[in-house]
């Protein structure tokens, strides 16, 4: 099973801003106790593995941004 549309934004947009603060998937991981090969399989589109709304909130603030800036601006 793969990520939806809408899943794929997100976590495009999440990497994209988390490289624009200078921080890696170690660090995320960090955020969440998991490790960075799990951060590895969210930004992959082939895996189901997903951010929950709390992670993208916690996301948010660690990256000193909205959880609305990780959301497509346009229905897919």
């Amino acid at each position: 099973m793969s990520k939806t549309k809408v899943e794929w934004a997100i976590v495009k947009k999440v990497r994209v801003i988390r490289k624009t603060k200078g921080k890696t998937q170690r660090n995320i991981a960090s955020y969440f106790g998991v490790t960075a090969g799990y951060i590895g399989q969210i930004e992959t589109e082939s895996s189901a593995s997903m951010y929950s709304y709390d992670n993208l909130n916690e996301l948010a603030r660690r990256l000193d941004c909205s959880m609305g800036d990780f959301m497509p601006e346009e229905p897919l």
